[in-house]
């Protein structure tokens, strides 16, 4: 399945000043090997519909909450075979991967749930180790605890020089914690990537209005490739990609299914937007909260 955001345009007669990117919305599975394959074919569909960059989910390599099966499956980052083939691909291609995570072995023994991004020469040109973890109780009976498994980043990451200028790393949780998009744009941030695997009930309630808040909040575009259906673990994931503008236009939603999606971005707009609602330069240190 394919998608279009409304912004989009045929590669001849798109202005100079747009950008095309794309977003890959997949329900990964358990097998490695299969997903590697979907990664790599979706690279390929990005590229021949013109986008520089392709974004794709949070746990785009393997997602399984059966801890020993996966566990025999999972490699460090220097010998994960999928992130090798993702950045053969790229190379191949000649465009930009945003890999949105892979769970891959760390040195403490814990996973990392690590993000990368890939430049057209095959190299990753960043990393970033998603920092708040998804420990959850859900009303539907569902329990997380990714800090069981995982051990938490620490620092904020972006990255510079790429088709959307200078981008900040995110994944999933990580968008209810609005300090780390402002801190993110205080660094000179202009779009946020939002790699997810949103439940469906969280993803209900609160997927569409928290990531258009974080986009006006911190003035960037904000790009989130999300996992949907029902996985081959058991659990269902929300889907709806989206790309949101600065003023919290949303561009495109993928709604549910899989597939590639494209949308064109300017960004102008970010220097546009900030200019109208200058809430960026009126922000003030906040100290103590003094109590009546």
């Amino acid at each position: 399945m394919r998608w279009s955001g409304r912004a989009n345009s045929t590669r001849c007669s798109r202005p100079d000043a747009l950008t095309r990117i794309a977003l890959f919305q997949s329900c990964t599975g358990i097998d490695p090997a299969a997903n590697a394959g979907a990664l790599i074919d979706a690279i390929d569909e990005a590229a021949a519909g013109g986008a520089e960059m392709l974004f794709t989910p949070e746990m785009s390599g393997l997602l399984d909450r059966d801890k020993e099966r996966a566990a025999s499956k999972l490699r460090s980052e220097g010998q994960d075979e999928l992130l090798a083939a993702v950045q053969a691909a790229a190379k191949r291609t000649r465009i930009w991967v945003h890999l949105g995570s892979l769970a891959v072995v760390s040195s403490g023994g814990k996973l990392a749930n690590r993000a990368f991004v890939i430049d057209p020469e095959g190299q990753v040109r960043a990393r970033y180790d998603k920092i708040h973890l998804f420990d959850v109780d859900l009303p539907t009976g569902e329990s997380w605890r990714e800090s069981a498994v995982y051990d938490g980043g620490t620092q904020a990451v972006m990255v510079t020089g790429t088709p959307v200028g200078t981008l900040g790393l995110t994944i999933c949780y990580d968008l209810r914690f609005p300090a780390l998009f402002a801190a993110l744009t205080e660094a000179g941030a202009q779009a946020a990537a939002v790699p997810a695997a949103f439940t469906v009930p969280t993803g209900q309630a609160h997927w569409h209005v928290l990531l258009r808040a974080r986009a006006i909040e911190a003035g960037v575009f904000v790009i989130a490739a999300a996992q949907s259906g029902q996985h081959e673990d058991g659990r269902a994931t929300f889907g709806h990609s989206l790309v949101i503008d600065p003023w919290g236009e949303v561009l495109l939603d993928m709604g549910e299914g899989n597939g590639v999606g494209f949308a064109d971005i300017d960004l102008g707009r970010v220097d546009e937007v900030r200019s109208r609602v200058p809430a960026l330069h009126h922000r003030r240190p906040i100290g103590n909260v003094s109590p009546a």
